[in-house]
């Protein structure tokens, strides 16, 4: 059974940075997209960034220019670097792999707040 394990959420205050993490228990490398997705109270869940094996990426409009996804297949870790936080990105941040049937973390608490 692969897992996903998240960590680096907290609380920020607006216009700060956090990098969230990733550490999955097998090579990333079997998963053909990994990706971050968000999810606020009373919200669904939402992509906020994905990448795929050869290394394309795709982000959410929202987080365009200020989130970077970053994969490391050493480590076997896949990293969400945020920029200038915004209060409404407030969210349970989840990571996601997908490889026939999808895994999800159990997610990491990102506050932004003054």
């Amino acid at each position: 059974q692969v897992q996903l394990v998240e960590s680096g959420g907290g609380l920020v205050q607006p216009g700060g940075s956090l990098r969230l993490s990733c550490a999955a228990s097998a090579r990333i490398s079997r998963f053909h997209t990994m990706g971050w997705y968000r999810q606020a109270p009373g919200k669904q869940r939402e992509l906020v960034a994905t990448t795929a094996t050869f290394g394309s990426t795709m982000y959410a409009d929202s987080g365009k220019g200020r989130i970077t996804i970053s994969r490391d297949s050493a480590k076997n870790t896949v990293d969400l670097q945020m920029d200038s936080l915004k209060p409404e990105e407030t969210a349970d941040y989840y990571c996601n792999g997908s490889a026939g049937e999808g895994y999800w973390g159990q997610g990491t608490q990102v506050t932004v707040s003054s």
